[in-house]
């Protein structure tokens, strides 16, 4: 479990920058099964020759035809395929950052893994803030207010193979509108300086978040972060999970109730996927939004 002390240190930097890191968060045995699980739910996620959806799960492929070479860049929803996942998303020490934020009946509106293998080029995110996700607004009573991200690192993440980068106190800023533009897809191309520049942030700002293996970031929905793609030979993989205060959203999967994990019922229930009850059934998606 996280000392009194290291939580009270990440609410009070979260609260005040807008993100917090705390160091790790998962460590020995405990650490060696993540990175285990995840290998394997790679491997599972490449057998399918384009990006596979059942229900909330879906596993994101960039298929050899346009890229040489099979990758799979992004999962969602994989508590669904695995009972490790899903124990894993309601993790206690989750639990101990959460409630002084948001308490401690909580749902989960976002599970991801984001791989960033190299050579894949198209693995970069444009500078954001999450807000731009939550389409249906009066799902919740505040939504930011009542929204943490993490973001745990699976992989050391590094400059060089595409860690997370933020802007420190952005959060006060209000909603910018970064890569809203176009088609607002946000792994096709880079932000540009001067984008930034445009709605008050100035370059010097942004902050590489480098972490070792275990660490983990907090961020919010009105936090600017986006960042490169791997231009490295390492793998870089990351574990996000959204939460939201149960009490007051319509949205997501209960994870906590009372202080007490939650498994996943029967069903999914809507968290992002506007669409998700438009077929339920497995299904390929060959969708070329990468060309």
């Amino acid at each position: 479990m996280l000392l009194p002390n290291v939580v009270q240190t990440a609410v009070e930097q979260f609260r005040d920058e807008g993100y917090a890191i705390v160091r790790g968060f998962f460590q020995g045995p405990e650490l060696e099964e993540l990175q285990r699980k995840t290998a394997e739910l790679r491997e599972i996620a490449l057998q399918h020759p384009v990006t596979y959806k059942h229900g909330n799960l879906t596993y994101e492929i960039l298929p050899e035809e346009y890229f040489g070479k099979r990758y799979v860049i992004q999962a969602y929803w994989f508590a669904w395929a695995d009972k490790y996942f899903d124990s894993f998303r309601s993790n206690a020490k989750y639990l101990q950052l959460l409630e002084p934020l948001i308490g401690n009946n909580v749902k989960q509106v976002t599970q991801q893994i984001h791989w960033k293998p190299p050579g894949a080029k198209l693995t970069g995110y444009r500078f954001h803030q999450d807000l731009r996700f939550r389409e249906s607004r009066e799902s919740y009573e505040d939504v930011v207010r009542d929204t943490v991200t993490m973001g745990l690192a699976i992989d050391r993440a590094t400059p060089e193979n595409g860690c997370l980068k933020i802007v420190p106190r952005s959060h006060t800023l209000g909603y910018l509108g970064l890569s809203d533009n176009g088609d607002g897809q946000l792994m096709k191309g880079v932000t540009q300086d001067d984008e930034l520049v445009g709605v008050g942030i100035q370059p010097s700002q942004v902050i590489d978040v480098v972490l070792e293996p275990g660490d983990l970031v907090v961020w919010g929905l009105m936090t600017v972060h986006g960042s490169l793609p791997n231009e490295s030979q390492l793998e870089r993989a990351f574990a996000i999970s959204s939460y939201v205060r149960g009490d007051t959203s319509q949205r997501g999967e209960w994870t906590f109730k009372d202080g007490v994990p939650q498994p996943l019922g029967d069903t999914p229930q809507l968290c992002k996927n506007e669409k998700l009850f438009n077929n339920l059934e497995p299904h390929y998606d060959a969708t070329k939004w990468f060309l």
